[in-house]
């Protein structure tokens, strides 16, 4: 078993891939939607989980997603049908660091993609390539709570505090209008999910031959949030304008 099919498993219980929970999402959407007809950009859509949820609860809105995923892509044009919603949608299959659109949108997002484009910042300005002047970019990413230690660096990548991280994004010409940090509960809730449907897929499965993986994926996973950076890893969402002067 891939390791896309691991994260799928993972992520049945919590498809939006991040330490959020609805209401939040909810609140995210609602800041930076503001007419209800603009059009938004995913960079690292995943299954598309962002878009959809725009997409029913604004019904003259328009939406792009962009992933390497086929399988991730496919799971999102199934969510659209079912929700009657896949003629608004517009899904392209290609790496989200190298997209370029001949059109701007309203809202760019990428939440928990920063990985796909080597960090934090060539994130925002691959995101700012493809922004409408005056629209909005809601990314989210991970920052140290406290000092790390060298595993949970090794583990995680080269994050900053928030305060430097915040500092770096002022510097790249963004201001933020809003954001939100996500809860010890989201936290601990989103990672109970991931190693929880995990060892739920594997246990419903006793003679399957990728059970023993997968329960095993389930228990590492487990033991790195609880030993390792529990205490010491947050998730920041923040929608950002370009700065006047920028």
């Amino acid at each position: 078993m891939n390791r896309e099919e691991i994260s799928r498993i993972a992520h049945a219980e919590h498809p939006i891939k991040a330490p959020l929970d609805d209401d939040s999402v909810r609140r995210l959407l609602e800041r930076c939607v503001q007419r209800g007809d603009e059009r938004v950009l995913d960079l690292g859509c995943g299954g598309g989980e962002w878009l959809l949820r725009a997409l029913s609860t604004w019904p003259r809105l328009l939406a792009e997603g962009v992933d390497l995923s086929e399988e991730a892509l496919a799971q999102a044009r199934q969510g659209a049908e079912r929700l009657g919603v896949r003629e608004r949608l517009v899904l392209h299959h290609q790496d989200a660091a190298e997209f370029a659109s001949p059109r701007s949108f309203d809202l760019v997002l990428s939440v928990g993609a920063t990985h796909a484009f080597g960090g934090l910042l060539p994130t925002l300005a691959a995101a700012g390539q493809n922004l409408a002047p005056g629209g909005h970019l809601l990314i989210g990413d991970g920052f140290w709570d406290r000092e790390p230690s060298r595993e949970a660096v090794d583990m995680l990548g080269d994050f900053t505090d928030l305060a430097t991280t915040l500092d770096r994004i002022a510097a790249e010409g963004w201001t933020p209008v809003h954001g939100h940090v996500s809860t010890r509960h989201e936290l601990d809730d989103y990672e109970w999910n991931c190693w929880g449907s995990l060892a739920t897929w594997a246990l419903d499965r006793p003679a399957g031959p990728d059970s023993a993986h997968v329960l095993e994926t389930a228990a590492v996973r487990r033991s790195e949030w609880l030993r390792v950076y529990r205490d010491t890893w947050g998730f920041v969402s923040l929608v950002l304008r370009r700065t006047a002067s920028a």
